[in-house]
């Protein structure tokens, strides 16, 4: 199979096969005229690659995966790899919902001492509220006095 059809049928970009080659994920052969040519199997490989790396796991981590896959299933080494990989994303997260936390209480601090206007809801895009550039201009100057 060639590249762009393994790339349509994946759902992926011919530049992205090219990466995960050179990342040493995916393996192809080349015919007469140096194109490259990719067995059957490419196109589900492929598709669980895009699988692990939207899980957030690392290349390295994902060449490790798929070579526990090539060997038949989840070893107790796979597993631990993955687990370790969750705990990873775990802090992460926690590290991430403390960053907003503290950027809420500064937005809440910078409204309460710059007037009356004051965040409706916790400052989330799913609060609902849109405010336009005017008011984040407004913020920007409120942050700076």
């Amino acid at each position: 199979m060639r590249i762009g059809e393994v790339a349509a049928k994946a759902g992926v970009s011919v530049r992205a096969l090219r990466y995960y080659e050179e990342q040493d994920l995916l393996h192809s052969t080349r015919n007469r005229g140096g194109q490259r040519q990719y067995t059957a199997d490419a196109v589900e490989r492929v598709r669980l690659i895009r699988r692990l790396y939207s899980a957030g796991l690392p290349s390295s981590i994902v060449r490790e995966v798929l070579s526990f896959a090539e060997a038949g299933g989840a070893s107790p080494e796979l597993v631990g790899l993955l687990t370790a990989e969750r705990d990873r994303l775990d802090r992460q997260m926690t590290d991430l919902r403390d960053a907003r936390d503290r950027l809420h209480a500064c937005i809440t601090e910078a409204h309460r001492d710059g007037g009356p206007e004051r965040p409706s809801g916790d400052g989330s895009p799913r609060d609902g509220r849109n405010r336009g550039a005017a008011s984040g201009t407004r913020r920007r100057n409120t942050l700076r006095e």
